[in-house]
């Protein structure tokens, strides 16, 4: 019998499985219980152990308020580390790199941007860490962005919980570091969406420097990430719209390409898997993400064309993800959403290279019946999808 682990491992090499592995991770967890009845599963039987999620996202201490700010008592304790400022009465956590998340906020918002505009003195004093409060009070953008400095990725203790989880789950489960909000969603977490599209036409050298501070600091992680137990490296940047890209290729041939490129030639030289989130259409950056070294592509929203993603990546790429969960899991019967599962995983799993899964993750706005039907296929499916 397969561990999780070599499962995964499995698939994303084109070898022998038993069955695909999936994953589908849940916005609201208190709706296990009555998910756990709908599907007539046994009291000694876990939802859990039925779904047989594969895969454990660990995250560095520095990325946790972008998940987590909702966990008030967590971060106290990482506020107490000097890893985030805690501002209750606005409901704001402010993290290491000095960007607002908005507490109690699904998903999560960055609702303020510390290059953005110059703050007061008074301002960084409170919430701002030390080291960039010269930074946010300069009086231009160029200003800002050249006092500004990343956060140590040698701090200690910030590596600690991810030791725990391969600890804890790497016997058995795929274990992956997150990196979610990389370098292109990192930096408009830092001056803004509107900002940093305005100045990659209008001011790319400066962008371009933007870029390679947050990317020195990722680098810095990424190796100490390859020292640990982990089978892969993971990157993410939403590159797409749901009907195109956010900036035509050029712009990212010339500013985020020299940014990946070192950052996957670490996983690879170091015998590891990459692996990439990047929500919409992203099929005219595939050529280049292929050739830096890509193996992994998720969520493979169903914006894109599927069929074709595996027609002519399918030798190269592992695919996670496909079922929509933007207008299907909501919106759809319980029929819809088997017919169009059951067409998602035999169109990406032929062969192998599939984590099933839905395309983001499961909101809470899902019908009860449509999160069973949804559960129903993939038990049903995976094994002969291959």
């Amino acid at each position: 019998m397969m561990t999780k682990r070599e499962r995964v491992n499995r698939t994303i090499r084109r070898e022998e499985l038993d069955y695909l592995p999936s994953q589908i991770t849940f916005a609201d967890r208190t709706r296990d219980p009555e998910i756990h009845a709908a599907l007539g599963l046994p009291a000694d039987v876990t939802l859990d152990d039925h779904i047989q999620n594969h895969m454990v996202i660990s995250l560095l201490k520095h990325d946790y308020p972008l998940f987590y700010r909702n966990d008030l008592k967590l971060m106290r304790e990482l506020e107490a580390e000097g890893i985030a400022r805690v501002d209750e009465e606005q409901r704001v956590v402010y993290d290491s790199w000095g960007m607002g998340v908005q507490v109690g906020s699904d998903g999560f918002f960055a609702c303020f941007h510390p290059l953005e505009n110059q703050q007061t003195d008074e301002f960084a004093e409170r919430w701002m860490p030390a080291r960039i409060r010269e930074a946010v009070t300069a009086p231009t953008l160029e200003e800002r962005i050249r006092r500004y400095t990343a956060p140590d990725p040698d701090q200690p203790g910030i590596y600690d919980w991810m030791q725990r989880d391969l600890d804890q789950h790497a016997q058995h489960a795929f274990v992956f570091p997150s990196g979610y909000f990389g370098v292109f969603e990192r930096s408009y977490g830092l001056v803004s969406i509107p900002t940093l599209f305005e100045s990659m036409v209008t001011q790319p050298a400066l962008v371009a420097e933007l870029f390679d501070k947050v990317t020195q600091y990722k680098l810095a992680v990424s190796r100490q990430m390859v020292k640990m137990d982990f089978d892969a490296l993971h990157f993410g940047d939403d590159l797409g719209t749901q009907t195109g890209p956010f900036f035509a290729p050029r712009l990212f041939h010339e500013l985020l390409r020299p940014c990946y490129e070192p950052l996957f030639r670490i996983a690879k030289e170091a015998g590891k898997f990459m692996m990439m989130h990047s929500c919409g259409q992203v099929s005219a950056f595939l050529p280049e993400l292929v050739a830096m070294g890509l193996d992994v592509l998720e969520p493979c929203q169903p914006c894109n064309d599927l069929q074709k993603f595996k027609e002519q990546y399918g030798a190269q790429l592992t695919f996670w993800g496909g079922v929509d969960t933007q207008q299907l899991l909501p919106f759809g019967t319980p029929d819809d959403i088997r017919r169009e599962a059951t067409r998602v995983i035999r169109t990406l799993g032929k062969g192998g290279g599939h984590i099933i899964g839905p395309s983001q993750e499961v909101m809470k706005d899902v019908p009860l019946e449509n999160v069973v039907a949804l559960i129903e296929t993939i038990v049903e499916e995976r094994a002969k999808a291959i």
